[in-house]
C-alpha cells in the first residue's frame, strides 16, 4: 500500500499566495497609470479656437502649414497655438502733418481693417503677432503725411476731404493686402487748424456772408423800387382815366351841391358865391358867423 507521506530527497515547488496578490495589485496600477496619462494628454491636445479667430500651430519650432479655424481640435500636446482675430480693428492715430502752404495742422484718423483669413501664417511668419504696431501705425502716418504735403490746408475740411479719403484708401490698400492685412476704410475723424490760419478762415467766411448780406438788401431795395415805379404808373393811368370825363362845369355843379348840403346843415356858416361863372361858393363856419339866415345858396349858372 503506497504511502502519502513524502520521501526524504523528494523537490516541491511552492508559491505564496501574498506574492500572486501583489503581482496582480501591480498589474492594475500600471494599467491605471497609463490611462490617466492617456486623459492628460487627450486634455493636452484639446484646443478650442474662439469665433472668428484664426490659429498658427507651432511645434518644437516648427510652423503647420495649416491653420486652425474656430471651434475644438485636437493635436500635438507638444505643440502650441498663436491666435489671430478676423474681426475688423480700429486704429486711430493723431497726426501733426504739413501742408501745402507750409502749415502744420493737427489730422485725427481712423482706419479700419482685418487680417485676411487665408494668409493669417504668412502674417505670423512675416510680421508676428504685434503687426498692427509693425506695419499699420507706421504705414498709415506715413500715407497721411505724404497726402497732406500735396494738398492745401483747405482741402482737410471742403470738398477736397472725400477725395483724400478715397487716396489713403488706395494708398494702404497697396502697401498692406499683400502682407495680408485688407483695410477696410480709412476715416479724416478732426482737423485742428492752427490759430492764424482758422482767424484767417473766419474773416473771409465773415466778408463772403457780409457780401451776401449785401447782396440781398440791393435786390429787396431794386424790387422795392420797381413796385413804387408800377405803383406810380397804376396811379397816374387811373388820373388820365378820371380826367378825361371830368369838365369843368361838372366840377362847378358838384361845388354847387356840397354847399347846397353844407347850407342846410345845423352848424353856423357864411356862404360867399363868387361873381364870375367859374368862381365856387366859398364857405365859412364858427361861432362868430352870421345868423342862418344870412346863408345864400347860389343857383347853379345856365
Amino acid at each position: 500500500m503506497a504511502s502519502s507521506e513524502p520521501l526524504l530527497g523528494d523537490t516541491y515547488s511552492v508559491t505564496p499566495r501574498s506574492k500572486m496578490g501583489r503581482a496582480g495589485t501591480v498589474g492594475s496600477t500600471a494599467v491605471g497609470v497609463l490611462l490617466f496619462v492617456a486623459v492628460v494628454l487627450c486634455f493636452l491636445s484639446m484646443r478650442v479656437i474662439e469665433p472668428a479667430a484664426a490659429a498658427v500651430v507651432v511645434t518644437l519650432g516648427s510652423v503647420s502649414t495649416n491653420t486652425l479655424t474656430s471651434g475644438l481640435h485636437f493635436i500635438n500636446p507638444f505643440a502650441s497655438t498663436v491666435p489671430f482675430t478676423l474681426k475688423t480693428q480700429l486704429l486711430e492715430q493723431a497726426n501733426h502733418v504739413p501742408t501745402k502752404e507750409g502749415l502744420t495742422v493737427e489730422l485725427d484718423v481712423a482706419c479700419l481693417f482685418h487680417v485676411t483669413p487665408d494668409k493669417v501664417r504668412d502674417v505670423f511668419l512675416s510680421l508676428g503677432e504685434k503687426y498692427q504696431s509693425t506695419i499699420v501705425e507706421p504705414e498709415l502716418a506715413s500715407a497721411v503725411r505724404g497726402l497732406t504735403s500735396e494738398a492745401e490746408a483747405s482741402a482737410l475740411y471742403t470738398s477736397g476731404r472725400a477725395e483724400m479719403q478715397a487716396k489713403l484708401l488706395s494708398e494702404l490698400q497697396k502697401v498692406l493686402e499683400p502682407r495680408g492685412i485688407s483695410v477696410e476704410s480709412v476715416l479724416l475723424k478732426a482737423v485742428v487748424l492752427p490759430e492764424l490760419l482758422k482767424a484767417s478762415i473766419e474773416s473771409k467766411v465773415s466778408a463772403e456772408q457780409d457780401s451776401e448780406r449785401m447782396q440781398f438788401i440791393i435786390a429787396k431795395e431794386r424790387q422795392e423800387a420797381q413796385r413804387k415805379t408800377i405803383e406810380a404808373q397804376g396811379i397816374a393811368d387811373f388820373q388820365k382815366i378820371v380826367s378825361a370825363d371830368v369838365t369843368q362845369a361838372l366840377l362847378q355843379w358838384k361845388g354847387i351841391e356840397a354847399t347846397k348840403e353844407i347850407s342846410m346843415s345845423q352848424n353856423t356858416k357864411v356862404v360867399f358865391v363868387g361873381n364870375s361863372p367859374s368862381s365856387l361858393p366859398v364857405l365859412m363856419g364858427g361861432s362868430e358867423a352870421a345868423s342862418p339866415a344870412a346863408a345864400t345858396v347860389a343857383t347853379p349858372p345856365k
